[in-house]
């Protein structure tokens, strides 16, 4: 059995065009492609807390009023370029950047599954390619096969209020495929708040989670979930 590592995206995608070196400043030839919170400020455009820690301050951009499409809390997958270090903290490393392009990942919580819900929630196969913790985020890069429909992605356990005896927890993802052809493969990034999974007294929790692909083939992986000194609150 895996273990999730907490708080190291093992799926980021971090591209570079070219080396960076800091005594020759930054490139605007140089792109990244990672994960993050859309956090909207005072200001119109807000900010990008990124799942790495990093902080990153929109200046320019591709396109004109593409903050207007996300609100406060959105999880996003962001192409940047980093244009010059913000030194005005001392506790982040923050950037000004420009985007290059921006897109919403889904993010929702888990749920619990009941005899009412469970032909809704499916059982269809699902290949889980990646997984990541990050704060209070439990993310995958999946791999499914379909056509034109569309397609349900749930992470769920059983109804009942969790104890520190029910460790680890038993989680398991779900696919609603909802009757679609397996014609073209697709790839989904999906993340799902932990936070229904606190237990009262306690700082951390052990979880496990299993899903099951095309070959009947059982993926399982476990982790921690330690919620002491989170900065970045989640739904």
């Amino acid at each position: 059995m895996k273990k999730l590592a907490l708080g190291i995206l093992m799926g980021i995608l971090v591209i570079f065009t070219s080396c960076l070196d800091d005594n020759d400043g930054y490139s605007i030839g140089d792109y990244w492609i990672g994960f993050g919170i859309y956090k909207g400020g005072d200001d119109e455009v807000g900010k990008l807390v990124m799942d790495n820690g990093y902080v990153l301050i929109p200046a320019a951009a591709s396109v004109a009023g593409w903050s207007q499409d996300f609100s406060d809390g959105d999880r996003v997958l962001v192409n940047y370029t980093i244009l010059d270090e913000d030194q005005t903290s001392s506790v982040e490393e923050r950037y000004f950047v420009r985007i290059n392009d921006i897109s919403d990942v889904l993010m929702k919580g888990i749920m619990d599954i009941t005899e009412e819900n469970e032909d809704s929630i499916g059982n269809d196969p699902i290949i889980v390619e990646d997984a990541w913790i990050t704060d209070s985020l439990l993310s995958f890069r999946l791999k499914y096969w379909g056509y034109n429909e569309t397609h349900f992605l749930n992470l769920v356990k059983t109804p009942g209020e969790l104890t520190a005896d029910d460790q680890p927890f038993q989680l398991e993802l779900r696919h609603n495929a909802n009757g679609d052809g397996e014609s073209i493969p697709f790839t989904a990034y999906v993340s799902f708040s932990l936070n229904s999974l606190r237990v009262e007294g306690l700082d951390s929790v052990r979880f496990e989670v299993t899903a099951t692909d095309y070959q009947d083939v059982v993926y399982q992986d476990s982790g921690v979930f330690n919620y002491e000194n989170l900065e970045l609150p989640m739904p």
